[in-house]
């Protein structure tokens, strides 16, 4: 087989098997987008859309690829009826209008609510509401709008049950005092889950490229480092809530901590060589997909029409047990973390299929 044919995009979405890719195009607005459904065995698609200015438009494809999966497994390990999908704009949010947003609601409608949206990096509250306007297939809505409001506090109480599940799973108890935890990126979900962790009488470090988020917790009882020095202490929690890749062959190698639990999306570099490079360091890695489920049990709920703030906080606490059958499933089959809630995940998807 030539080079020429393994580059193509058929290739790169037989890998994971999608179902379906759209890309969505408006040269007279500056719109380029794509929109990527790995599943709906399960359900309709739901999954953010995010807006980035990428490198390269192959970049942004391997982005959708990578984070519809994400999605397909999240929902089905959170116990959801949804499927996976995720759509990225590619370009300068300098270009961002609300002609373009609607245009690529326009996109979004002809699916015929086979992929539901919903808020991801770069994509404000306002640009939701302009996507209802053409649209209902779009879920994370404010209050006012009939949604569930910010799914930001769901995902930050699911991290911090998943944190307390894993210091059990190693200490036999999930009290949090004086554990030392890192928090990397203080965004709308690591300041609420600084807060959870306060609470507990953690230790807590936080770190922040973006000063104003930092500020927004002056006051409490933090100790702030710089990007340059986050991996120079040793932590018993490293929580990643920032962007992904964050977890990688050169920072395994400055990383010294007992657990990795955090809300970002595809924290690993990759799926093989990084999961054994932390299982040969002794790190509990608690897989993101798993542990960040709050906001997909949110926007699920909005998708349902069960605007049921209770049910949602009641569904995203039982991360802490969910976490606990995936390290048990992972020690069982000689498996990493990673592997076993990837396995958990595909096995729901599969048993669905066949009905």
């Amino acid at each position: 087989m030539s080079n020429h044919q393994n580059n193509s995009v058929f290739e790169k979405i037989n890998g994971d098997n999608h179902e379906q890719i759209v890309f969505c195009n408006d040269s007279t607005l500056g719109l380029k987008a794509i929109i990527g459904i790995h599943s709906t065995v399960l359900g309709p698609a739901i999954g953010g859309t995010r807006m980035w200015d990428y490198v390269t438009d192959e970049k942004g494809l391997q982005d959708v690829l990578n984070l519809s999966k994400a999605m397909s497994y999240k929902s089905s390990l959170a116990g959801l009826n949804s499927g996976g999908g995720k759509a990225v704009i590619i370009g300068n949010t300098k270009i961002k209008s609300e002609k373009l947003v609607k245009r690529f609601a326009n996109f979004i409608n002809d699916l015929g609510g086979k992929y539901w949206t919903a808020q991801d990096v770069n994509m404000s509250t306002q640009d939701l509401i302009w996507i209802k306007e053409k649209t209902k297939y779009v879920v994370g809505l404010p209050k006012e709008h009939g949604g569930l409001g910010d799914s930001s506090s769901p995902t930050a109480f699911g991290v911090y049950m998943g944190i307390k599940s894993a210091v059990k799973h190693i200490s036999g108890s999930d009290s949090l005092t004086d554990k030392k935890v890192l928090v990397q990126g203080v965004g709308n979900v690591g300041r609420k889950l600084v807060n959870h962790l306060l609470d507990e009488n953690a230790k807590v470090t936080v770190c922040d490229i973006n000063t104003n988020n930092i500020e927004l917790l002056s006051g409490k009882n933090i100790t702030v480092v710089s990007p340059e020095e986050i991996y120079d202490s040793n932590y018993n929690v490293i929580s990643p809530c920032a962007l992904g890749g964050t977890v990688n062959i050169n920072s395994l190698e400055k990383i010294n901590c007992e657990i990795i639990a955090g809300a970002a999306n595809n924290q690993l570099e990759d799926d093989e060589l990084v999961p054994d490079i932390l299982q040969k360091k002794n790190i509990l890695y608690i897989p993101d997909f798993l542990i960040n489920a709050g906001g997909i049990i949110s926007v699920y709920h909005e998708q349902i029409n069960d605007i049921d703030y209770k049910k949602v906080m009641d569904m995203t606490e039982l991360i802490y047990d969910k976490v606990n059958s995936v390290l048990k499933h992972s020690e069982d089959n000689s498996l990493t973390t990673n592997a076993s809630a990837i396995r958990l995940a595909k096995d729901r998807i599969k048993e669905n299929s066949k009905k």
